[in-house]
């Protein structure tokens, strides 16, 4: 049950820090970056507003221990959606293997998270 827990937090602090603190923080301390992303891929400039207070919020959730179930399925829903269209987006529009890869590496520690929360919450 330790090695459960270990894993998890693990997995999930990558998470809790790429896909929640870096946004945050490219929005509080370097706004001038923060369509940096999404501006190269064709969309507009409030879209990497919402991903990032999406990002956030579904970071949150997951990461709260005392989140409901479903509420933290819909989180991991929507993050697992934002990097596979991120991959798809990549691969569409800048063909960059770099920034193909990134997303789907992110995904696979995602996956981990959910899978040993999901663990966790089985062995009570």
């Amino acid at each position: 049950m330790k090695k459960n827990k270990t894993i998890f937090w693990v997995a999930t602090t990558i998470i809790i820090l790429w896909e929640g603190v870096m946004p945050l923080g490219t929005l509080l301390f370097a706004p001038q970056y923060v369509n940096a992303g999404t501006k190269p891929l064709g969309y507009p400039d409030y879209f990497a507003y919402t991903l990032i207070i999406c990002k956030a919020l579904g970071v949150l959730a997951i990461s709260l221990p005392k989140t409901p179930n479903k509420l933290k399925e819909w989180a991991y829903a929507g993050l697992t959606f934002n990097l596979v269209f991120a991959f798809i987006s990549h691969a569409c529009v800048d063909k960059n293997i770099g920034f193909m890869l990134m997303p789907l590496v992110v995904l696979a520690i995602l996956a981990v998270s959910y899978i040993y929360n999901n663990k966790i919450h089985a062995n009570g």
